[in-house]
């Protein structure tokens, strides 16, 4: 009695112990390899001032406030192709990781066979022959292993990491899909304007063209006044060839992006509210937001499951113990298969050692053990891209508003001029050419603000992204 209390202590130890120990090394976060703080030149701007969220504390709604932009990401993040496969491959990963979970629990199974056997004694007649027939009803478990030095628990663990990384990186797909959206949304209002300009500009140079014409034909003017003020109406007309063309592509864009129609009474935001759809943000130190970013998190993930393919490296070392049993009945007729006296029962422990395979545990080991450098090396990677992509987006942020500022004050002081070369003309002290001069510079100066004003709204959608925002809970229905 002693000796079966003791074996059921052993056996009960066992099982607690399974599943709760692994061979794989303590992970330690790597230290990030980047500074401290943002490059000197990134310091500047609105956007590091106190008292402002952060880019993952500020949902897109709110970032972006323009009612049609908002339509057109609802869109995209309903119907974008590329998204909806990010979701599924988060609903393959949580699978995997049920089925490595349940590598740790017995897999009970019911079976009933029935076996009917014909057996000769010799001769040809029937009195030779005899047919036998048996029925069986089991219940057990087949090959469950004794996890108790991880080896099924390294591999679950693998598989939870691998399912994290999978949804840190449907994260990063949400967050490019929404900054894409709007930039090409940005985009698209910027190639309107350029349009806009250009016609409104070719209405005016053809005014231009004309009063040229009917000077040129009493001979007030010159031909080649004459033939520089029709190089100034077709240079125009090209150019609202290209940004009808632009503006069509846009479209285009944004209709792919969405993965479906666009909507019928989709127009172009005004003018003035292009540089009014975003928030200010708080930039804070690097620490706290490249490790926030979906992709950093991801490259961790996947750092861990690296580190846990090492405990399942080392268990292959040690002995594996498996477990098999079962319980039933068995008759040679179907109707005492429940009578008294016919339970049946097996119970088989298996023990399987390694030693010798030619290396190959060595081998595997040594191929973890890589692996997860190279995890170490990419996650590394990943950061300092993050880091100076965070860093470009402030540079750029920094100098901007004072670019808009600059290409602002020129246009003006650009149509000036072109008001005053037109009068001069008219009162005949200057030549036609100054005018066309002029006019050509006012143009290309408006042209100039619009990218301009463009870059700026682009690099705020930027500044958003590279700092984690725009994530939100989606589904796969």
């Amino acid at each position: 009695m002693a000796l079966q209390v003791i074996g059921t202590a052993t056996v009960l130890t066992a099982l607690l112990l399974s599943g709760c120990t692994t061979l794989a090394p303590d992970y330690q976060r790597p230290e990030a390899p980047v500074p401290d703080s943002w490059p000197e030149e990134a310091q500047g701007g609105p956007i590091t001032r106190q008292g402002t969220p952060t880019a993952y504390e500020l949902d897109w709604r709110v970032y972006f406030n323009d009612p049609t932009l908002q339509q057109l990401i609802e869109l995209g993040l309903e119907n974008n192709r590329d998204l909806r496969l990010a979701i599924l491959s988060i609903e393959r990963a949580r699978a995997q990781y049920r089925i490595r979970r349940s590598d740790r629990f017995p897999s009970v199974e019911a079976s009933a066979t029935r076996n009917v056997q014909r057996m000769l004694f010799g001769g040809s007649n029937d009195d030779s022959t005899q047919i036998s027939r048996s029925y069986a009803v089991d219940l057990g478990f087949a090959a469950w292993e004794l996890d108790l030095l991880g080896r099924i628990r390294s591999l679950e663990d693998q598989a939870l990491e691998q399912y994290l990384a999978s949804e840190q990186s449907t994260h990063s797909t949400q967050i490019s899909l929404v900054a894409e959206i709007a930039s090409v949304y940005l985009t698209w209002n910027a190639d309107v304007q350029q349009l806009r300009l250009a016609q409104e500009t070719l209405t005016s140079q053809r005014a231009s063209y004309a009063l040229t014409k009917r000077s040129f034909e009493v001979g007030v003017a010159t031909e080649l006044d004459l033939r520089q003020a029709q190089t100034s109406v077709d240079a125009t007309r090209v150019d609202i060839a290209a940004y009808t063309a632009k503006v069509a592509q846009d479209r285009n864009a944004l209709a792919l992006l969405i993965g479906t129609n666009l909507p019928p009474d989709l127009s172009p935001a005004p003018a003035a509210n292009l540089n009014t759809v975003m928030q200010d943000l708080s930039v804070g130190i690097p620490g706290e937001v490249l490790l926030r970013r979906p992709d950093v998190q991801r490259a961790e993930h996947e750092l861990r499951a690296a580190n846990a393919n090492i405990g399942v490296a080392r268990a292959a070392f040690f002995p594996r113990i498996t477990l098999t049993a079962a319980m039933g009945s068995a008759s040679d007729d179907l109707s005492g298969l429940f009578s008294s006296g016919s339970k049946t029962w097996s119970f088989l422990p298996s023990v399987t050692l390694p030693i010798f395979n030619a290396g190959r545990n060595r081998a595997n080991l040594e191929v973890a053990e890589v692996e997860r450098e190279m995890m170490v090396a990419q996650y590394e990677q990943v950061i300092q891209t993050a880091f100076r992509e965070v860093a470009d987006v402030l540079a750029l942020r920094s100098t901007i508003d004072g670019q808009v500022a600059a290409q602002r004050s020129l246009t003006e002081a650009t149509e000036v001029t072109y008001q005053l070369s037109e009068a001069r003309y008219r009162k005949g002290i200057d030549s036609y050419l100054n005018v066309l001069d002029a006019q050509r510079s006012l143009y290309s100066a408006q042209q100039t603000l619009i990218e301009t004003q463009l870059s700026r709204s682009v690099n705020l959608v930027t500044l958003y992204k590279v700092l984690g925002g725009g994530w939100t809970e989606t589904s796969t229905e």
